[in-house]
């Protein structure tokens, strides 16, 4: 059927396993709206692909490994990201993928199928792979997620020493006059803060600052180390010590280094309250010179029975300007 027709949705995926396509089908619509499966054949809602060809389909079809499938899901809306997420190394207990920037991890009020956790369930063997940790929805890189929930369960008790090194690339505005700087603050939100989702650094000392506004103070460590300059620019890797909410953008807009294109710690987080009442057009996009926040998971090395794993993500999008990506070549750091 043409997607014209009617206002919706399609679902695709690859199958691994050979099952009926109709409990396919109602695992899927059952997360939506539940539709009669006889009803959808009839409307063209089921495709089921082999070799690039379309296949004849009854209620009794089974669908095979290697095959693909296509759902139409109708009246439902998905915002529209970059699903081209892509796996970066395999074990047979984890998985390193990476995620493009604006690609929710997990499902949001506007998205549900569209994450990176649904899609890597529907387009791999592992259907009940987990998320390890967690990227905001703007900031691309590498994450490391559990191929099933036993998995999951056993990794994320020791989450902390099997991350044992995490960096990431940020683009800023500014130019810092250190090479390399271990910094260490605390960090909180803040009860009358216009954003609410949004920390500060509310302090330095050993002790956390006591404030009647400020929501649970948490110690931070990153140790920032300048990569490269350029214009008004600079490159920075950002060795996460610590593992708060939104530390490095925090961190850095404290410092006067915001990252390009950070909505909340740039501009004064204009351009976040901006964009809850309208979309952010050409003329914001000129201002904050990216559609999304330059940073990115850069690299990590894993402590996986005893073996050190490094792994790293190249793959910057194209808001990334060229002579970063010139420069970032085979670095690791």
């Amino acid at each position: 059927m043409s997607e014209a027709v009617r206002p919706g949705y399609w679902l695709s995926g690859q199958n691994f396993t050979s099952q009926p396509l109709a409990e396919l089908w109602q695992h899927w619509h059952l997360k939506v709206e539940s539709h009669d499966f006889t009803h959808a054949l009839a409307q063209g809602w089921v495709e089921v692909l082999e070799y690039q060809q379309r296949l004849k389909l009854t209620i009794d079809s089974q669908i095979l490994p290697g095959q693909y499938y296509r759902f139409w899901m109708p009246d439902h809306a998905e915002a529209d990201t970059d699903t081209g997420w892509k796996l970066l190394w395999q074990h047979p207990e984890l998985m390193a993928v990476h995620k493009p920037a604006d690609l929710p991890v997990s499902r949001t009020t506007r998205n549900l199928f569209d994450t990176l956790i649904s899609r890597v369930r529907r387009e791999t063997p592992y259907s009940d792979a987990h998320l390890l940790h967690r990227l905001d929805a703007e900031t691309s890189g590498i994450m490391l997620l559990a191929n099933e929930s036993h998995y999951d369960r056993k990794w994320k008790k020791r989450l902390e020493r099997l991350l044992a090194r995490k960096i990431y690339l940020a683009l800023v505005d500014g130019q810092p006059h250190w090479q390399q700087l271990d910094y260490r603050c605390w960090l909180a939100e803040r009860s009358g803060s216009a954003i609410r989702s949004k920390v500060y650094v509310v302090g330095e000392g050993e002790q956390p600052p006591q404030d009647d506004d400020l929501i649970k103070p948490k110690s931070a460590q990153t140790i920032f180390t300048v990569l490269a300059k350029q214009g008004a620019q600079a490159l920075i890797a950002c060795e996460l010590k610590t593992g708060r909410r939104h530390q490095i953008r925090a961190q850095l807009a404290h410092l006067g280094l915001p990252i390009v294109g950070d909505k909340t710690y740039h501009h004064n987080g204009l351009y976040y309250l901006k964009r809850i009442g309208a979309e952010l057009g050409p003329a914001d996009w000129a201002v904050l010179h990216s559609r999304h926040q330059l940073l990115h998971a850069w690299q990590i090395e894993l402590d996986l029975y005893g073996e050190a794993i490094r792994l790293a993500d190249p793959y910057l999008s194209e808001q990334w300007p060229e002579w970063v990506k010139n420069h970032i070549g085979d670095i690791h750091l």
